[in-house]
């Protein structure tokens, strides 16, 4: 292994590093590291917006530790079997040989590897075993999108149980946030002046930071609403106007809905996505879409839509289908129009080239929804965007409106004479033309019906497709019909 290769391996492995940066650390990757090698700490927790480059800090800083004979062994606790493989290919770029396939039956790695990549899920089934593991040598233990040490009580006691022994632990997230009150191992708890517990990050590098370096595309939010009217199971009619405040219940019925692929609501918003991504097309050749679905009877429904609008069929990922890695890798590396998908690239995974988004998912957790976004911010170059359709409910767009905030403080800069504004001239238009809009009508409404899937009722709706742009609070009508 080598720290000189380390330095080469690209910012933003294992993709294309962002437009402008040098085969070199970032400024936050070499900042972090050097706050690390000063006190070369058991426990260090970072922070980083995804599409920054964790996975680049991550590995020189294992190299470090290694040249420093600090460690001789390393073991990366990831999400997914995915991302163990691209963590193993990460790795050896910078000469770490880490195995992808270890299992726990095996009990040990082969000597030609310096360590192994692992599941959350595999450490939760034998902590025992990993405990003896990582008690056999010094040992780093990376743990990945480390918030899933507080997925439930029984993981978050396998990690710490596990990895309690390690010489030194690193955490990596880009989401510091969980949506529930599980401790996260290994992670600092500060009490704030409300008596509450808050994750304490050592580092911290979020997206308006990123966003200002260039590292990552800003994020336009188109969100669909509409008018919608249902019948329940005991036969009482209902209307409500996605969007606008009603009870939980009639949120979460009228959002159910509005994904409900009999109707013309999620057709309408497809259509409308497929026609920016052939616009987006026309700048980025091999511009990408990705469809965030429910379940897997949706994503399928969802595919065949699309392959009905487009002509051309999409990816579709599902979890439990063997090869889905590879599916997600042949799309990364292709020029495909679409992927459908359900959980399996909603954290993680690389996938640059994705440029248009549609969060038609009933998921609405501010955790789920930061790791969906992360999947379009990562930029190869200047001036590229990244629009992403999202139902118009109140949670959802609160969850967009957060980053919107960043994304907002981060572009309201100065113009300096002899900067990149030739590059950015047409992403500063479109975003300044969405500042300048005020709300303007509705777009003609459109008639539909929906079968009930569970009590075979048909619940008569009566939608619009309307399209909104959340810049600094304001909502927009994108100029357009909807097909």
């Amino acid at each position: 292994m080598s720290t000189a290769a380390a330095s080469h391996l690209s910012p933003a492995f294992p993709e294309r590093a962002a437009w402008g940066t040098a085969s070199k650390l970032r400024a936050w990757q070499a900042d972090a590291l050097t706050q690390y090698l000063r006190f070369t700490p058991r426990d260090f927790l970072a922070v980083a917006t995804p599409g920054a480059g964790k996975t680049t800090y991550a590995l020189r800083l294992a190299t470090e530790l290694f040249a420093m004979g600090l460690i001789s062994r390393v073991t990366v606790v990831a999400p997914t079997e995915h991302l163990k493989t691209q963590w193993a290919d990460a790795a050896s770029r910078v000469g770490i040989r880490i195995d992808p396939h270890f299992t726990n039956a095996a009990g040990r790695h082969g000597a030609e590897f310096h360590g192994v990549a692992v599941t959350y899920a595999q450490v939760a089934s034998k902590p025992l075993l990993h405990r003896a593991r990582t008690q056999a040598a010094p040992t780093l233990v990376i743990l990945d999108e480390v918030h899933h040490g507080g997925d439930n009580l029984s993981w978050g006691d396998a990690i710490r149980e596990a990895f309690e022994p390690a010489t030194h632990r690193l955490g990596l997230t880009g989401t510091p946030f969980r949506s529930d009150t599980s401790p996260i191992p290994f992670v600092r708890y500060e009490m704030g002046k409300d008596s509450i517990r808050r994750s304490e990050a050592d580092y911290t590098y979020g997206y308006a930071e990123a966003l200002r370096d260039g590292v990552v595309r800003p994020v336009l939010f188109l969100a669909y609403g509409g008018a919608m009217r249902w019948r329940t199971k005991a036969g009482d009619e209902v209307s409500a106007r996605l969007g606008e405040p009603m009870t939980k219940d009639a949120t979460a019925q009228a959002w159910r809905t509005a994904l409900d692929v009999k109707g013309e609501w999620i057709p309408s918003v497809l259509a409308a996505a497929d026609k920016r991504l052939t616009e987006v097309r026309r700048g980025v050749p091999d511009a990408g879409g990705l469809v965030i679905a429910s379940n897997q009877t949706q994503a399928r429904a969802y595919a065949k839509i699309l392959h009905g609008i487009s002509g051309e069929r999409p990816v579709v990922v599902l979890s439990d289908y063997v090869g889905s890695s590879g599916k997600i890798e042949e799309f990364a590396e292709g020029s495909q129009r679409w992927m459908v998908a359900v959980r399996m690239v909603s954290e993680g995974v690389d996938v640059p080239r994705l440029c248009v988004g549609v969060y038609a998912t009933s998921t609405s957790t501010p955790l789920y929804f930061a790791q969906a976004v992360g999947r379009f911010v990562r930029a190869r170059r200047r001036g590229e965007i990244a629009s992403i359709f999202l139902p118009s409910v109140p949670l959802i767009l609160e969850h967009a409106a957060r980053l919107e905030d960043e994304r907002d403080h981060a572009l309201d800069r100065v113009s300096q004479p002899g900067d990149e504004a030739s590059i950015w001239s047409a992403e500063d238009g479109l975003l300044a033309a969405a500042n300048r809009m005020a709300s303007t009508a509705d777009l003609d409404e459109l008639s539909f019906e929906a079968l009930d899937r569970t009590s075979a009722v048909r619940r008569h709706i009566r939608g619009f497709a309307s399209t909104f742009c959340l810049v600094r609070g304001l909502e927009w009508s994108v100029i357009g019909e909807i097909v």
